[in-house]
């Protein structure tokens, strides 16, 4: 079974880059470019992880993280922080809001899938006792 990521980014390039390369790995992808739908689209679909620009127009990022942790059907859900605004003390302040972990703009492939792998659940073993 695929594992759902709910991609939160309002830059349309970027968003289309997370979600076709994560597709292309064989995962579920659900875009949100506006930071205001995005409690109420992670309840709806229920991800596996959610990948979250920190910059984004009408609702911090970081406010984003907070409120998913805060909400009893999210609050497990590992967060992937991706922004363009790594200054000294951000990526503190975004695993102090609740992010499991951190990249910053401009993302390479590489290190973005490994993040996500290190982030998502262990694939159940197939087979029995």
């Amino acid at each position: 079974m695929a594992n759902r990521i709910l991609v939160v980014e309002d830059n349309d390039l970027n968003r289309k880059l997370f979600c076709d390369v994560l597709r292309a790995n064989g995962h579920e992808v659900e875009p949100v470019a506006d930071g205001e739908l995005v409690l109420n689209g992670a309840r709806a679909f229920a991800p596996d992880l959610i990948i979250m620009d920190i910059q984004l127009p009408h609702v911090s990022g970081l406010d984003l993280i907070e409120a998913l942790k805060q909400d009893p059907a999210l609050h497990d859900v590992p967060v992937l922080a991706v922004t363009a605004y790594a200054g000294k003390g951000d990526e503190e302040r975004i695993r102090a809001a609740g992010a499991a972990d951190y990249l910053a703009k401009p993302v390479s492939i590489g290190p973005f899938m490994a993040a996500v792998r290190r982030l998502l659940p262990a694939p159940a073993s197939a087979g029995g006792a």
